[in-house]
């Protein structure tokens, strides 16, 4: 199914000459653009307009209070879901009129896409891609527990928990986060943060700090993160991608980073430092401003969005399911920052069918030219597909630190379950 358009204000009136408007939206569009003003101010514009464009009859009036509809339709590049949610509330003190239902059917031109699923067919990936991504609230990246300045600490506050408000305000970034200890003046501050995904309430009070002369909290902060990983898989039905195969992760806690926002990018690879034993290799580079669509979640089992113009229509190829993988022969997909993906001879072991997360079989790299670039699996291959019998088995994931030719790959069946 190809989207054609993402409808986010409808109108419709009745044969009787009243009229009346509602507003759809799509779930990702609104938990992640609307908290901007930009994107709330166009909304707001979008909705004024509505209720002055005129009426374009689409559907026939059969009887006398029969509904004739129009569109006006607005198509992000970033926005296919099929977590769409229609809300039917448009400020009935604004307009004197009656709300449409939220139960009432969509107009017949909008088309909703539909997540992938096993019986999916999907364009495989195997190019590297760029990551920029924005957390929800700040992450305690470390915290100081043996200086004089110590208060976050005494708290309870942890490496890896996220500070989600402090001192009843929302914390939307580090800067932020910072402000409001140096303002605090030396008074104590309530600080709400989430840890394993419970929330906890911790009350720390700053100490001023001589030689600097601020108040601190002894805590070292951060909102955002960026990395190169490679694309699984996009789904051409609904524009949606997925990669990596695990989670972005903070590199000092290696907690799970939940992100508010996130950008997805071409990246420039310009160094494959080799593995080797005991030291993994990595692939190097850089993150171009060139934008490919936005990143929408960061799981455990890969990293999920919507890609605005993929620059290549690959061919479509079927999923293989878990239990329909063998031990044995498989190619690895994978561009190493060239311009061509390239496969690359691969062997699957140590299945285990049951696993729910990003390590669900052995993969050992055989192919001598593979080995010969990178010395085996290198930071950065991270969502490379595996194909088994020309199917979509899943990704690598991991690599062994004692031998790069030896990592973990993930079936494509607990991806697309994360999505």
């Amino acid at each position: 199914m190809e989207i054609t358009s993402i409808v986010i204000l409808e109108c419709e009136r009745k044969t009787n000459g009243k009229r009346t408007c509602a507003f759809f939206g799509y779930a990702p569009f609104f938990n992640v653009y609307m908290k901007h003003f930009i994107s709330r101010l166009l909304a707001a514009v979008l909705l004024c307009c509505a209720a002055f464009l005129p009426m374009a009859t689409t559907v026939q009036a059969a009887e006398a209070n029969a509904t004739e509809r129009s569109t006006f339709a607005y198509k992000p590049p970033f926005l296919n879901a099929e977590k769409a949610f229609r809300i039917a509330e448009l400020l009935p003190s604004l307009f004197g009129r009656a709300c449409v239902s939220a139960s009432a059917a969509p107009a017949a031109s909008t088309k909703v896409a539909k997540l992938p699923t096993k019986e999916s067919e999907l364009c495989v990936g195997g190019q590297t891609f760029g990551t920029r991504l924005f957390t929800e609230g700040v992450l305690v990246v470390s915290v100081n527990s043996k200086e004089a300045c110590h208060p976050a600490y005494d708290s309870g506050i942890r490496e890896g928990d996220l500070i989600v408000s402090i001192g009843g305000k929302a914390v939307k970034s580090a800067k932020e986060a910072t402000r409001m200890i140096l303002e605090s003046e030396g008074k104590a501050l309530e600080f709400v943060c989430k840890r394993k995904g419970k929330t906890q309430i911790f009350t720390v009070t700053p100490v001023f700090e001589q030689e600097s002369g601020h108040y601190k909290a002894g805590l070292w902060i951060k909102d955002t993160a960026a990395g190169i990983g490679t694309v699984t898989f996009y789904d051409p039905q609904s524009g949606y991608f997925g990669g990596l195969g695990h989670g972005i992760c903070d590199t000092e806690s290696g907690a799970l980073l939940p992100i508010s926002k996130g950008t997805v990018t071409s990246a420039k690879i310009t160094e494959i430092v080799r593995g080797q034993a005991g030291k993994p290799g990595e692939l190097r580079g850089f993150l171009k401003h060139e934008k490919l669509g936005s990143l929408l979640s960061n799981t455990e089992c890969g990293v999920f969005g919507v890609l605005s113009a993929p620059k290549e229509q690959a061919e479509t190829v079927k999923i293989l399911p878990k239990d329909k993988v063998k031990a044995g022969k498989a190619v690895v997909r994978c561009s190493l920052g060239e311009d061509e993906v390239k496969e690359y001879a691969v062997t699957i072991s140590d299945i285990n069918r049951t696993a729910k997360g990003a390590k669900c079989f052995s993969v050992h790299v055989d192919d001598p030219k593979l080995i010969e670039k990178t010395g085996g699996i290198v930071q950065g291959m991270s969502g490379s597909p595996i194909l088994q019998d020309g199917k979509l088995v899943g990704a690598l994931t991991h690599v062994l630190v004692s031998d790069p030719t030896t990592g973990y790959g993930i079936f494509i069946e607990n991806m697309l379950n994360a999505m």
